[in-house]
């Protein structure tokens, strides 16, 4: 059917809606005429028209009584009770019937006009006309000449955004849908003869041909009526299908890029948030701006980069409200996943450009890029089950590149400070409803009719991310495990599905070093196998809790500064590289491998670095920034030169020659410029100065080390989404766990077995005992009943402990599962007794053994 007639359709269904077919005896239940019909009001009735018109439904015809048109029937009931003269009014519409687009001169004439006659009926047939068609908007608004660099900052003055509550506007809004030109009939053909094709030519990447701060204007002077407000909403929920369809079916933007003037204009709506636009028009508004091709998302992310904090909260909120609108009115699981939601789909892929819009109008920092491996981290001279199975390898090029990313040329990492914080994007009730498990699956799988929400990270907290990681880990470790038993059967090698490590309590370091530098040369691909643990002379048996250990001897040991690969600094409380370690490269890539095995095994490691280590991991170098958590001494040194007011070369005698201290204490001068003792500091080359000085201490001066310990790290995350998913900080959080520990969060979560519950008395008992304990004495006990004083990603609420009863009173000590965090505690006769046991097992606790 063609858009005219379907059109035609809808306002009949409006009009019957309405007005009625005439007919007194009429039986259709969706027509005014009939007995039984309850009333609605025009937005209503425009919403209802549209939901006719797709099932079909019955279309009265009308009855010979009923001679009133479409038009006579907007004109018969406005303002019916104002004495005005009618022919006036129809004159004055009469002149705006060849209004095909608008101008903000154009709007505030009709406006002043419509004020004087107090009948807005007019601006809004025309608002109705050119809102609801793409070729009118396009046109409209449109600049004489591009922006200046000095109209672009202008764009970041602040909104005034309104929350007006909208009223009905019974008399108007109908006429929004009037068909008075054929500019408004179908949905734009963009491309030939387009007035603004030229000006495209002349246009910078983040520049658009629409006048905003008109559009600006213009909208806050409308959305302030609430008779008029309601056109904008009809008009958007006719404008939207028929922009989706152009950009689905007809290629519109590559004909003509001020297409995406559309969007622009429909944005700078504040009341898009609103809860008329949440059932219908900003649902179809989002499915139809998720079709932009990649091009034409980049130019609006280049564009709204330029807006204000304000401007960009005020769109994120926008997308933010519909996703948890359609969150909270439907009820997703596992049968109706919210991934099939295309409403709760199409504004995360819009919030999506909004994000990287948000990236670039931050703090940026494109420059300091860590060089990549010179070596490429070997592969294993094994096929993967894949290939084995003669499928071709995925992700053999390394780990996933959002496309809108390559396409703007920017990394989420290269921004230091975001124009709003990143927390802001994501969305907690969609976290709730998400089912991580098949999210995953069509993360893997990359079909095009299904969506997973990993590929828009931002809009996933940690706890979520972290899950997908997790399965992403453990279906690499069974792929590993299927590889091993399908070259058992074929070539007739020794099964081996896990990497195990033996070591001794005594020499952990030897042993365990020693075996993963074996594996690191022989076949680096059994770093992906489940690691299992084995304590020599011990017999427990590794489900989690003997790793857990393990990682946290290894780690006592590593970062022991007596051994002196690292430094420690007492007023950080955070370790370094040593830039003149004895240990060779090899140490430190080991050290990498260790780090990058407790992450693929969910393990928790008790490791402080400063928060520079994990950007220059993700591929970012450090900076004079950096310096402020890393070196804060130092780093407020630096700063007092750079605002120093006076002669620096005079007053500081300062050159570009610095000293440092090896491990003897014995100083080593280094030239930051050839011959930099004879070349002072001034106050023209101090910022060079230190930059040079940042760039040796958290580069150059370790760089032999740091790459051999990244080359470690990425022999086990290579082909992981981890770069994909988190951010620098988010991997800190990942690695090390929180040291935050809210306990009450613990005992909410805490289930019971073996006879206890919530309300026994020796649970009561438990939980005051350990609310009782000092900090030192809660680590403690988490350490015993875990295996790690840390809490995991999300807080101690995501810990799932179990206590379970373990017997009668008796002297016994309380006893615990490490791998499956539970702990077997006897009903103690006293609160005496359990505490004096708890203290004694939790302090004296070290080794594994058998139950």
């Amino acid at each position: 059917m063609k858009r005219a007639a379907a059109k035609h359709l809808i306002e009949r269904y409006y009009h019957q809606l309405t007005e009625g077919c005439g007919n007194e005896l009429c039986s259709n239940s969706w027509c005014a005429s009939s007995a039984g019909f309850r009333r609605m009001d025009n937005n209503a009735a425009a919403v209802k028209a549209l939901e006719l018109y797709k099932v079909n439904a019955k279309l009265c015809d009308p009855h010979p009584s009923k001679k009133v048109t479409a038009s006579t029937y907007l004109e018969s009931s406005t303002h019916s009770n104002r004495k005005i003269n009618h022919q006036d009014i129809n004159s004055v519409r009469d002149n705006f019937k060849d209004v095909s687009y608008l101008t903000e001169e154009k709007v505030f004439e009709i406006l002043d006009i419509c004020g004087e006659n107090e009948d807005y009926s007019p601006l809004i047939r025309v608002i109705g006309r050119v809102f609801s068609s793409a070729d009118g908007l396009v046109q409209s608004f449109r600049r004489s000449k591009p922006h200046t660099k000095e109209e672009l900052k202008s764009l970041q003055g602040k909104d005034e955004d309104k929350d007006e509550d909208e009223k009905e506007a019974a008399s108007c809004s109908a006429t929004a849908m009037e068909d008075d030109s054929p500019t408004s009939s179908s949905s734009s053909r963009l491309g030939e003869g387009s007035s603004g094709e030229n000006d495209v030519q002349k246009l910078a990447p983040d520049e658009v041909s629409v006048d905003i701060e008109a559009v600006r204007r213009v909208y806050e002077r409308l959305l302030s009526n609430e008779k008029i407000e309601a056109a904008f909403l009809n008009a958007l929920v006719y404008l939207s299908p028929n922009v989706e369809c152009d950009l689905t079916y007809h290629n519109v933007y590559s004909r003509d890029p001020n297409y995406l003037n559309l969007f622009v204009i429909v944005m700078e709506n504040s009341n898009l948030h609103s809860p008329e636009y949440l059932e219908i028009a900003l649902p179809q508004f989002c499915k139809a701006m998720s079709k932009l091709p990649l091009a034409a998302q980049a130019k609006l992310a280049r564009l709204w980069s330029h807006y204000s904090a304000e401007q960009m909260r005020r769109m994120v909120e926008t997308f933010q409200q519909l996703i948890t609108y359609k969150v909270i009115s439907n009820e997703f699981n596992s049968r109706n996943l919210v991934n099939d939601d295309d409403a709760v789909v199409a504004a995360t892929k819009c919030l999506k450009i909004v994000y990287y819009a948000n990236v670039l109008g931050g703090d940026l920092d494109m420059e300091h890029n860590e060089e990549e491996d010179e070596e490429p981290i070997p592969e294993s001279s094994e096929l993967t089950l894949q290939e084995l199975l003669g499928e071709e390898r995925r992700n053999k090029k390394g780990p996933r590149v959002d496309p809108l990313e390559t396409e703007l040329g920017i990394r989420t990492n290269d921004c230091r400070r975001p124009l709003i914080p990143f927390e802001e994007f994501v969305n907690e009730p969609l976290n709730e409803v998400l089912e991580m498990d098949k999210d995953y699956t069509f993360f893997k799988v990359e079909t095009e009719n299904k969506f997973s929400f990993m590929t828009c990270p931002f809009s996933l907290n940690a706890v979520t991310k972290n899950l997908g990681l997790y399965y992403d880990n453990r279906i690499r470790m069974y792929s590993e495990r299927r590889i091993t038993v399908l070259y058992s059967l074929v070539q007739g090698q020794q099964l081996n599905p896990y990497l195990r490590l033996k070591v001794r309590r005594d020499h952990i370091i030897d042993d365990a070093l020693v075996r993963l530098e074996m594996i690191a040369m022989e076949n680096p691909a059994d770093l992906k196998k489940q690691l299992y643990v084995e304590f020599e002379g011990e017999q427990g048996v590794d489900e989690g809790g003997v790793s857990k250990e393990f990682f946290q001897l290894v780690v006592e040991e590593i970062f022991n500064p007596d051994i002196g690969m690292f430094t420690y600094d007492e007023r950080t409380k955070l370790f370094w590289f040593n830039a003149s370690s004895f240990e060779n490269e090899g140490q430190y890539t080991l050290i990498g491998i260790v780090l990058g095995l407790a992450i693929y095994n969910n393990c928790i490691l008790d490791v402080h670095f400063p928060m520079v280590v994990y950007r220059k991991l993700m591929g970012k170098k450090g900076t004079f920034r950096d310096l402020a958590d890393a070196n804060p001494v130092l780093y407020q040194s630096l700063k007092e030169l750079l605002e120093y007011e006076g002669s620096v070369e005079e007053d500081m005698m300062i050159t570009f020659q610095i000293s440092q201290t090896d491990l003897f204490g014995n100083p080593l001068m280094y030239d930051l410029r050839e011959n930099g003792d004879k070349i002072p500091v001034t106050n023209e080359n101090r910022k060079e100065f230190v930059a040079q000085y940042s760039e040796y201490m958290l580069n150059k001066s370790i760089e032999k080390q740091f790459k051999a310990f990244r080359r470690g790290f990425h022999m086990v995350t290579n082909e992981s989404p981890l770069k994909y998913l988190f951010r620098p900080e988010e991997i800190e959080l990942l690695i090390c766990g929180s040291r935050n520990l809210d306990f009450l969060a613990l005992e909410e979560t805490t289930e019971y077995d073996g006879g206890y519950n919530r309300d026994s008395r020796i649970i009561k008992e438990f939980w005051e005992t350990l609310h009782s304990f000092g900090e030192e004495q809660k680590r403690l006990f988490l350490q015993f009943t875990t295996g790690t004083d840390r809490a995991p990603v999300g807080g101690l609420g995501k810990l799932k402990m179990i206590i379970a009863k373990n017997g009668p009173d008796t002297d016994r000590l309380p006893t615990s599962h490490t791998c499956f965090n539970v702990l077997l505690l006897p009903e103690y006769g006293s609160k005496e007794k359990l505490r004096e046991r708890l203290l004694k097992a939790i302090t004296y606790a070290k080794g594994f053994g058998m139950l």
